[in-house]
């Protein structure tokens, strides 16, 4: 059925608050918003909304809970957000997760890492399912791509135990679906009321028989739910294709629910004359029948970006548009330029999901954001006041908020208040009333152009090319400034911009999107082949559409390849195009996005995607706002349409501004700014220097932008500071995503071992990108020794490349490339990327041997290199200090010489995207005063810890000095002593007691306890603040020479970087005495193979390295006032390490291994009034022999507990030995051993718990709590939680 035009075409967008319902009947257009939720008149809000459309169109009244007539009604479109609160508040259906056996706590562990770095009581997501059953299969790969002999298996081919999974690769079927079990464990699951299951297979997106079987019983039991992981996202990833189909499994029943009660608003047979469409995540339209949990999420701003791309963008032009959703406590930014962009990866309410959404970035600031100042500095957010108490002129109690910085005369007094605080601190340059609240007007408008960079420069787009698209209720207040931020030169504001989700719903067409998994080599061979495949495909999608209405005649089809370099876990959807060829398509985007292509490493093909879309009615075409601006007659708008003149505070002073009704100017009129315009449903703020052009459609505002940003220097502006230290972070978060995506390892890909940071010309650090703990402070060092080496023999154009711990390393595989800043011909800035290299030589795989004695058994050791001068990268010197060196003291050299190769060029273009970035900095502000805020951001953080530290002498002089001391496993201690001047919050760090060098790998360079020192004072410090060289100022820290923690150069130290660092953390909270310990290792293992062989021949290899989480502390903490105690989250990283784990998945893809088991290891944490967090257990059953390395620690001492708490279980390392015919031999492995792993042997590994705190009787009021105790329940917050995240947030379900 497809839509007549003669009739009434409804488009309805349902949000939290209001829901926004516009009409069309022949050439008539109505437009109208009502509450969502208005239980004492009606019960369904789009049900209401279609009532009164019918009694507008017709005439005459519809009685209330009446079921309507639709006849007269062509098509009913609806987003919704009914899936997106039942996440956010955790309400959707009850529902089972069926996995593979050995995996039941895979989505509660994720990938391991945790959310916010440096929270002590770590807090994760909650599982979505209720229960969990275990199905006795599984299926492995007996190849595996990091071979070096290429062997693909296809030989072994029998169709029995051996078979083909979808990308053509091979799977060996180790164990069939034991299907009687399942079907008795799913009964069990059926009769305890749960009706809607998710089953999800390790490799079940590519071996499909075991999940279709599985699938069969579910559908003979009755579920009426059933969410396949192969058929909900069919891509490589357990984790995430696992959250997604759980996702779905748990939406889906709601979703379904929701449209059956909207439907039964309707007379029966409705459907014979009325189509109704549901808008999904990714901008496309389909019918109520398909309309489905995990394809709703985005489906109200969705709907926005449509609108945006339909009523601002201009296809003869082709001027690209951001579009920019302020709410009240989140802004929405995306971006278009001619075709939708999708994001593959995103994470909503805390979940992450793996499936095409459109592109939209989100950062919590809007209109309900929290205004504060602490510590000299303006911060907005991320904290909201939310609907209840709402913010401050709501006059309910509630705090400052952006709001009211706007509306600043009903809140004179608090910013009055606030005033006298900043007075008593900049004494000699106060603030007035009225300066405070455009300040936090400025910080705001900075922090809402954050996601707009995020799609533009930090893809490699040029921002000022684009045109700035504004709505949503509160856009119009901000745009012009947020164009003038960003240097944007013109806003386009559409009639309906305050219910854009709405209107771009009624634009939409219909979409259907089918992917399928392949593993190829880009050849123009493999190209026509897809494309073969791709036809089919396509014929498919274009018969959905068919079956859902579209006109054939209106449908096109988009294939695309998911491209990304061997090796390499990023991926490029490329879209085929007549005029460009795949593979070249592909170097192009890498480029922009990246600054960097090999075109000597094979690309991948992973996936073939169709997406066809179609209409119904007919392509509807809005009017382009540029042509509209060239044709119409120009003129001043009349003043004496003004409906008041008011002041408004700008930048210039107050100024006296007109106040317009939209309604009441004429198109073509002309407003020159300062003024106000207003309609019924938003207000737009045309600042000083911007003129509005009144449009038959849009509201056209052109901006004038200054070359420079004119910053005084003459002191320091604390809101200027507060804009200069989130834009420092942001170059460094921008390098840190850089080299995430384009490095090869898994070490960098998957688990980010890497961190990113900016220096001031002398090496002090002024940005570290939040990565890995044990990286922090650590660098500076390293870069100060680079600076004075090389000193004026540093040109421009010159890379450093430097990892040795006599100079500011930490362990040999983290090699740190470093840039030097040129700005007017000398060094302004220095960025540097430190990343862990999985192999770089020495005495076995992975470069991690445990029985290290020197350092030159661990590798490549490199004091200082120029790995790149004149602009050529030194591949002579590679060569030296990566094979030759080694091999000169009897180890061998690198093992994967090409991904070191590859691994270092993306660490330079990371350093490259800084450099960059700085360099338009420069731009955007006379050098004097970037340089100016550059030395004085590090202010912030040195007021905080001193404020910290201060704090806690005056509460606890009775224990001064602190004093601790903890022990590694041979028996080797670390002891510190902390003596804090109350006075002035400055500290002595005093190490001295701590035991010799050990005669192991456990040493750990000096530059470590200085990275320990910054992150236990960042954890304990009450705010967000700049990591840089402030935090360690008021520090004096004294570390004895030749220790364990200050070795000589002679000392091995690999395990130092993650043991000994664990410990020294583990010793300095003990001293403060606010936590229990953690597991306090990074249980790391290293395997691999290749190396020199007896003859001295090179076997070329790969090594591998993983760290594995454990129980988190336990303790008590104080938030915002509060006293709060928390129990330690379970399976996690802790302390020094975040590094992500590598999917199951992807390493069985790999490497010759098959994961057993990954699970929580129940009952092993600590107990006490608030329990230590429990390990994980992992099995690992090798295919092929290699070497193992195990680095592992708090195998002989127990985690502690603390004043009365229990300890935590050590952890336990076991090798199982394959003795043939089924038996496998167990041995009891010590902390530190080197393995020569069998085929069939079996690694098995259980971490730490971590300790308790308190005595299990103790009450609250015993431990002054001023909260409910913390049960590590996610309570994820309404707001900035849609959209792309960073990938180092991490989600787990």
């Amino acid at each position: 059925m497809t839509v007549d035009e003669h009739k009434i075409t409804i488009a309805i967008d349902r949000g939290g608050t209001f829901t926004d319902v516009i009409y069309r009947v022949g050439q008539r257009e109505e437009a109208f918003k009502l509450l969502s939720v208005d239980p004492n008149n009606y019960k369904d809000a789009n049900i209401e909304g279609i009532r009164r459309v019918l009694e507008n169109v017709h005439g005459k009244r519809i009685p209330r809970g009446e079921k309507l007539d639709t006849s007269s009604i062509s098509s009913i479109r609806l987003g919704t957000t009914v899936a997106t609160n039942a996440l956010l508040e955790r309400k959707g259906a009850r529902c089972a997760l069926v996995t593979t056996k050995g995996f039941k706590d895979l989505l509660h562990i994720g990938d391991q890492s945790r959310p916010e770095l440096f929270a002590l009581n770590i807090v994760k997501p909650g599982v979505l399912f209720d229960q969990v059953v275990e199905a006795d299969e599984r299926v492995t790969m007996p190849a595996f791509t990091a071979d070096p002999t290429n062997y693909d298996a296809r030989d072994l081919v029998d169709n029995e135990r051996y078979v083909l999974g979808e990308t053509n690769e091979v799977f060996e079927i180790l164990k069939p679906l034991d299907t009687g079990k399942l079907e008795t464990s799913l009964r069990a699951v059926k009769k305890s009321g749960i009706d809607s299951i998710a089953i999800v297979f390790i490799h079940g997106f590519n071996f499909h028989k075991h999940e279709e079987q599985a699938g069969e019983i579910a559908k003979k039991i009755g579920f009426k739910n059933i969410s396949l992981s192969h058929k909900i996202l069919p891509v490589l990833k357990a984790v995430p294709r696992g959250c997604s189909t759980v996702a779905d499994a748990y939406l889906t029943p709601i979703v379904k629910e929701y449209i059956s009660n909207f439907l039964s608003g309707f007379q029966e047979n409705f459907e014979n004359h009325t189509r109704v469409e549901f808008m999904q995540s990714d901008g496309g339209l389909c019918s109520w029948r398909n309309f489905t949990g995990l394809k709703s999420l985005l489906s109200g701003p969705a709907g926005g970006v449509v609108g945006e791309a339909k009523t601002c963008y201009d296809f003869e032009n082709k001027i690209p548009v951001i579009g920019f959703d302020m709410g009240g406590t989140s802004t929405d930014a995306s971006r278009y330029a001619g075709e939708l962009e999708f994001s593959f990866e995103s994470v909503v309410a805390g979940i992450k999901i793996a499936a095409p959404q459109l592109d939209i970035n989100t950062v919590a600031a809007g209109g309900g954001s929290v205004l504060s100042y602490r510590n000299g500095v303006f911060t907005v957010g991320p904290e909201s006041a939310s609907a209840h108490p709402g913010p401050a002129c709501y006059r309910k109690g509630g705090p400052l908020t952006i709001t009211d910085a706007n509306l600043f005369t009903d809140n004179k007094k608090k910013f009055e208040q606030l005033a006298e605080v900043i007075s008593r601190d900049t004494p000699d340059h106060p603030k007035t009333p009225q300066e405070i609240a455009l300040g936090f007007l400025k910080v705001a408008n900075f922090q809402m152009a954050k996601p707009i960079r995020d799609l533009t420069e930090a893809k490699g787009h040029d921002i000022q090319k684009h045109a700035l698209a504004s709505f949503g209720g509160a856009g119009g207040q901000h745009a012009t400034s947020i164009a003038k931020v960003l240097k944007m030169k013109k806003v386009l504001i559409h009639q309906h911009s305050s219910m854009l989700s709405a209107y771009g719903i009624g634009l939409a067409d219909l979409v259907d999107e089918t992917q399928k998994p392949v593993s190829v080599v880009y050849s123009e061979t493999a190209r026509d082949s897809l494309l073969e495949m791709c036809a089919e495909l396509s014929q498919n999608s274009k018969k959905a559409l068919v079956s859902q209405g579209a006109k054939s005649e209106t449908i096109t089809s988009v294939i695309y390849f998911n491209m990304g370099y061997k090796g390499s876990d990023t991926r490029i959807m490329v879209p085929y195009s007549n005029d460009v060829d795949f593979l070249p398509a592909f170097y192009a985007i890498h480029d922009r996005e990246f600054a960097f292509n090999d075109k000597h490493r094979d690309v991948l093909v992973s996936d073939i995607r169709i997406r066809s879309v179609g209409s119904a009615s007919g392509s509807v075409t809005e009017r382009s706002p540029y042509k509209d601006y060239e044709a119409v007659e120009k003129v001043p708008a009349d003043l004496s349409l003004a409906r008041k003149i008011t002041p408004i505070i700008f930048d210039e002073g107050s100024l006296d501004s007109p106040v317009f009704f939209l309604a009441d100017l004429k198109v073509g009129s002309v407003v020159k700014g300062p003024a106000l315009i207003l309609d019924s449903t938003q207000t737009l703020l045309i600042t000083p220097d911007s003129t509005a052009t009144i449009l038959p459609r849009h509201v056209m505002v052109d901006v004038e932008v200054e070359a420079k940003s004119n910053v005084g220097t003459d002191y320091v502006d604390p809101v200027q500071l507060a804009i200069f230290a989130n834009r420092f972070m942001s170059i460094a978060d921008d390098m840190s995503r850089t080299l995430q995506k384009i490095s090869v390892s898994a070490n960098i890909k998957e688990r980010m071992d890497y961190s990113c940071a900016l220096f001031d010309n002398q090496g002090n650090l002024t940005a570290n990108a939040p990565n890995v703990p044990v990286h922090l402070g650590s660098m500076s060092a390293a870069i100060k020794y680079q600076l004075d080496y090389w000193g004026d023999d540093l040109k421009d154009g010159d890379i450093l490349c430097t990892n040795s711990p006599t100079v500011g390393g930490t362990h040999l595989p983290d090699i740190t490339v470093v840039s030097p800043v040129f700005h007017d011909g000398v060094i302004q800035f220095v960025v540097a990327s430190r990343a862990h290299h999985s192999e770089i030589g020495g005495t076995s795989p992975g470069s991690s041997s445990s029985y290290a004695r020197e350092i030159f058994e661990e590798g490549v050791n490199i004091e200082t290199w120029k790995l790149v001068k004149d602009g050529e990268f030194d591949y002579a010197g590679l060569q030296k200090h990566f094979v030759e060196v080694p091999k000169s003291h009897g180890v061998s050299g690198t093992r994967n010489i090409d991904d070191n190769v590859a691994d270092l060029k993306a660490q330079i273009a990371s350093n490259k995207r800084g450099i960059n970035l700085l360099k338009d900095l420069f731009k955007e502000y006379n050098s004097e005063t970037v340089l100016f805020y550059m030395r004085n951001v590090k202010r912030t953080a040195e007021l905080a810890v001193r404020e910290f530290l201060k704090k806690f002498a005056a509460e606890n002089k009775h224990r001064l000095p602190l004093i601790a001391e903890d022990y590694m496993d041979d028996g080797t201690k670390i002891k510190v002593t902390i003596d804090i001047n109350e006075e002035t919050g400055s500290a002595i760090f005093d190490f001295n007691g701590t035991s010799l060098e050990s005669y192991s790998n456990l040493n750990s360079p000096k530059s470590v306890t200085f990275s320990a020192v910054i992150y236990v004072l960042r954890c304990l410090v009450d705010m967000d603040i700049p990591l840089n060289q402030g935090c360690l100022d008021p520090c004096t820290i004294i570390v004895p020479e030749n220790s364990l923690i200050n070795p000589s150069p002679y000392a091995a130290v690999c395990a130092g970087n993650g043991m000994t660092s664990q410990r020294i953390t583990d010793c300095l909270f003990k001293a403060f005495a606010l936590t229990s310990a953690t597991g306090g290792c990074m249980n790391g293992l290293n395997f691999g193979i290749g190396g020199e062989n007896e003859n001295g021949e090179m076997i070329k290899g790969f090594g591998y390295t993983e760290t594995i989480g454990q129980g988190n502390c336990a303790g008590i903490i104080e938030k915002n006032g509060e006293r709060i105690g928390f129990n330690g989250f379970s399976g996690t990283q802790t302390n020094m390490t975040n590094t992500k784990i590598t999917d199951p998945e992807v390493l069985e893809l790999r490497y010759p291994c098959l994961l057993l088991q990954y699970t929580i290891r129940e009952n092993s944490g600590g107990i006490g009034k608030f329990n230590g967090g429990n390990g994980l257990i992992r099995e690992i059953q090798f295919n092929s022999p290699v070497h193992l390395s195990l680095v592992t620690q708090r195998r002989v001492f127990e985690p502690w507990g603390i004043f009365g708490g229990g300890n935590g279980k050590k952890g336990e390392n076991y090798l199982g030995r394959n003795r043939g015919n089924g038996k496998i031999q167990w041995i009891q492995l010590p902390s530190l051993a080197e393995i020569k792993m069998r085929k069939g042997d079996i690694l098995k590994v259980l971490t730490p718990g971590g300790g308790g705190f308190g005595d299990p009787n103790d009450t609250d009021e015993y431990w002054r709590l001023t909260k409910p105790s913390n049960s590590n329940v996610f309570i994820p917050l309404s707001s900035g939680t849609l959209g792309n995240l960073q990938e180092t947030v991490n989600a787990s379900q």
